[in-house]
């Protein structure tokens, strides 16, 4: 399989030698905005480039017939035009905030656990997550999404960064040292408390995940989630 990477940095560099190892080829590195690309030979394109760049690097590709694995985050106010171009054209389309196949089977464990504690009112829910120093937004990405799956399977309502009311999730956010991720959700009451946790050993998962991902979306035309790429719904 032919791959384009969109966003050479330390990820995009970890996806081409995983890539690599799993017999395809890296025929484009383009670390900017989409424009005078050879989209010809791409079977498939992998963007984890910057914000900025990340809507018209993916709209390109649908427009010239190439589907996208996109783990970009940042530019999702504007997701919705772009699933429209992707449909437009007949497209394929991947967005995660998180590749880790270990995550995502996370969150299914997540929103079942939130339907188990829905009626347990005696039971208060909170966040933790916990990035290196260098990942400079809060809440990550996956801490938004495991929230976001509360919320769709329970009485709460929104979340907010350490605060809490009847009906908010509180994320404290942690930045320390070089972990490449922990997420932890806590069910508390006066007598017990459950957790779930998952905790990264490290970011390959996240680059073998996006690779996965675009195996599975080759040949395929609509838009997706890793939900799909794992058979989980």
């Amino acid at each position: 399989m032919n791959i384009g990477l969109f966003g050479y940095g330390k990820m995009g560099k970890m996806i081409e030698r995983i890539a690599q190892e799993r017999g395809h080829s890296i025929i484009a590195k383009i670390d900017a905005d989409a424009q005078q690309i050879d989209y010809t030979a791409m079977d498939v394109a992998i963007d984890f480039s910057m914000p900025d760049a990340a809507y018209n690097n993916i709209t390109s590709c649908f427009k010239n017939g190439v589907p996208v694995i996109s783990g970009t985050t940042g530019w999702l106010d504007r997701y919705s035009e772009a699933v429209a171009i992707c449909e437009k054209h007949q497209g394929a389309f991947i967005y995660a905030s998180n590749f880790s196949l270990g995550v995502n089977l996370f969150f299914e464990l997540n929103a079942q656990l939130a339907k188990m504690m829905a009626g347990l009112k005696e039971y208060n829910v909170s966040m933790e997550e916990i990035h290196h120093t260098q990942k400079l937004d809060a809440p990550s990405g996956t801490a938004i999404t495991l929230a976001e799956g509360i919320i769709q399977n329970s009485d709460y309502a929104k979340w907010e960064l350490d605060n809490a009311d009847e009906r908010t999730i509180p994320i404290t956010s942690i930045r320390e040292g070089s972990v490449p991720g922990t997420h932890s959700i806590t069910y508390e009451s006066a007598v017990d408390k459950i957790e779930i946790k998952h905790e990264a050993f490290n970011r390959e998962g996240f680059a073998l995940g996006a690779v996965i991902a675009a195996e599975w979306l080759r040949g395929k035309t609509g838009v997706f989630t890793m939900k799909n790429v794992l058979n989980l719904s």
